[in-house]
């Protein structure tokens, strides 16, 4: 007889936890909803915007980067 599969998930979510690991609930955007592209493209094309206003930025960043370890640009 096979088992019901809330006990499966119930005796998977013990062992994960005996392995010291915890549920995290993430939320991300619903890729489905019909002005996601635009949406994507609206926030893309501000981003541009902005990068291009502030030309040390980019130098900035590849300051800040540098001091992370075993980063490359």
């Amino acid at each position: 007889m096979p088992v019901p599969a809330a006990l499966r998930v119930q005796k998977r979510r013990q062992a994960l936890r005996a392995a010291g690991l915890r549920p995290v609930q993430i939320w991300v955007p619903d890729t489905r909803i019909p002005n996601f592209a635009a949406e994507c493209r609206r926030q893309s094309l501000q981003a541009a915007r902005v990068d291009g206003e502030d030309p040390g930025l980019i130098k900035a960043v590849d300051q800040l980067l540098e001091d992370i370890e075993g980063w490359t640009s």
